[in-house]
């Protein structure tokens, strides 16, 4: 029942932009912001005052996306370039965002691959997705720690947040075979799509951990958007009878959104440490595996190794 009501939520929701409060002089990131959902995040706190970097791969798709929301809110979006498949772009990302700013209000780790071709791998030689969604959103949060830690000192009763999107196809994969993290048989034996449930999964355990290791101090969060058309879903390949019946169930990009700025935003958030959201903003129900803590200190350990090495 949980995971239907993940996939056919209501179609209005309880909470919408409107309900948004005012963000005047707070500061937010927001990874892959510069399509799909991560844009409407974008143009959301925009027009409530935030202060908004938009971390993304391509500075051309980055600043287009930038003048549109500017065109559509009157405040522009800063441009912060992140390729998440590369661990010198994400130490410089953070390094160039901690130069210009001290407080860090909401860390958005929206971006993400799906259904990559099997042959694309991290410049490190991960599997993208998992290298993508996964190490190096881990890698970025890790580095940004510092400064959250600092927002969290100057108002401790305004802890800082984490949202990271996740996804109910986590699952169809509720697991982490480490050996299909790099390239190999083992990992070319899974299908694209259990590869990136692998890497929904991941997102839940580590948001899990962060919750654990740092809720006095943050509020860590991960969530299912919602079913939507976007950019993610170029990979994917469906028959077309089920084509033809996802669309009857996909909802419009700007509610794919609501859900993290919930999450991210909302006073009423702020007491979601450690939970998964559904569609609408609203706390569902994580699966058994999602919440055993030895696989996310596993996961994290794992991390933390091949950090190690950079």
């Amino acid at each position: 029942m949980s995971t239907f009501r993940e996939l056919f939520p209501p179609k209005t929701s309880p909470w919408t932009v409107d309900n948004m409060p005012d963000l005047t002089g707070r500061v937010y990131i927001v990874t892959g912001g510069n399509t799909g959902i991560g844009k409407e995040t974008v143009k959301a706190l925009l027009q409530k005052g935030g202060k908004v970097y938009m971390a993304s791969r391509s500075e051309t798709r980055a600043q287009q996306a930038i003048t549109d929301l500017e065109q559509a809110t009157g405040r522009a979006a800063i441009f912060l370039k992140l390729d998440l498949m590369d661990f010198a772009s994400i130490k410089q990302a953070a390094e160039e965002f901690m130069s210009r700013e001290s407080q860090l209000n909401t860390l958005f780790n929206s971006a993400g691959i799906a259904w990559a071709p099997m042959d694309d791998l991290t410049v490190q030689g991960y599997d993208a997705q998992f290298g993508t969604n996964v190490l190096g959103h881990f890698y970025f949060t890790k580095l940004l720690l510092p400064v959250l830690f600092q927002t969290y000192e100057s108002n401790p009763s305004d802890k800082p947040r984490i949202v990271a999107t996740s996804g109910s196809i986590y699952k169809v994969f509720p697991k982490v075979d480490y050996d299909t993290l790099r390239d190999g048989k083992q990992r070319r034996k899974l299908s694209g799509n259990q590869l990136y449930a692998q890497s929904k999964f991941g997102n839940v355990l580590i948001a899990n951990e962060l919750a654990r290791r740092y809720g006095d101090k943050i509020v860590s969060t991960s969530l299912h958007p919602g079913v939507f058309q976007s950019e993610l879903s170029r990979h994917m390949k469906l028959p077309a009878p089920v084509e033809w019946i996802a669309k009857m169930f996909i909802a419009p990009v700007p509610m794919g959104a609501l859900t993290q700025l919930y999450a991210g935003t909302a006073p009423e958030a702020a007491t979601m440490n450690g939970k998964y959201l559904i569609p609408w903003c609203v706390e569902g129900r994580k699966s058994k595996e999602a919440q055993d803590q030895k696989t996310a200190e596993q996961l994290w350990d794992w991390l933390e190794k091949q950090l190690a090495k950079v």
